[in-house]
């Protein structure tokens, strides 16, 4: 579960306190998949940010379960977000001198634990998940949108995350890529009882989603 507790973010435009994110409370079960939209600039991203344990916020608690992730220290936090997190962006992120193999294998080099062929399979049966397997040796540079997309969700499973945060992830792409991935989403969220947190100011079926959220101004003013 996460739960965060009056969270406000606070930032500075020269002298000029500016609010992202204003007395955020909302508590999201594992398994469960949440839809938070809204216009640009409502603080959605920041606010998911917060969530994931990548932007400290100004005032409240985030919790994982029973532990306030930003009472951690950073290598604690970032522990945590490569365990039990995944992560999907806009703009993918991927490193464009690996290969969607290497790419997908990274987060699970930086955990560790197993070894290099078990990596090796997890990441392959992944890449076959998303239907990317054909593209395995392929950089980035040579795959579209889409594909490169289907790569990320591949690299956020990697290390079976608890919980998947998902900021814009199918604004760079067409309406028919976007509800596939939606859909590979939602499948591999079933299958593997991860909860999803999405954010975006793109409708979203109601079929994707359990709960639904609405931002504006740094408000969740709508549940």
């Amino acid at each position: 579960m996460i739960r965060c507790e009056g969270v406000d973010k606070v930032f500075r435009q020269g002298v000029k306190p500016v609010t992202a994110v204003k007395g955020a409370e909302i508590t999201i079960a594992r398994g469960e998949r949440v839809y938070i939209h809204g216009p640009s600039g409502a603080g959605k991203s920041t606010f998911m940010h917060i969530l994931g344990g990548l932007s400290r916020p100004t005032k409240g608690k985030v919790f994982a379960g029973k532990e306030d992730i930003y009472a951690m220290g950073d290598r604690k936090r970032s522990a945590l977000r490569n365990r039990r997190f995944g992560f999907i962006f806009q703009f993918y992120h991927l490193l464009p001198e690996l290969t969607v193999l290497e790419n997908v294998i990274m987060p699970a080099m930086i955990k560790g634990g197993i070894s290099n062929a078990a990596m090796k399979e997890k990441a392959e049966a992944l890449i076959a998940a998303v239907g990317m397997s054909p593209r395995a040796k392929h950089r980035p540079g040579k795959l579209s949108g889409g594909e490169i997309q289907r790569c990320a969700i591949a690299r956020a499973l990697i290390n079976e995350p608890e919980f998947l945060f998902c900021d814009e992830p199918t604004g760079n792409l067409d309406s028919a890529m976007r509800n596939e991935i939606y859909t590979l989403v939602k499948k591999l969220s079933e299958i593997r009882n991860m909860g999803v947190v999405l954010v975006s100011h793109q409708e979203v079926g109601e079929d994707f989603f359990d709960t639904e959220y609405y931002m504006e101004d740094g408000r969740i003013v709508s549940a």
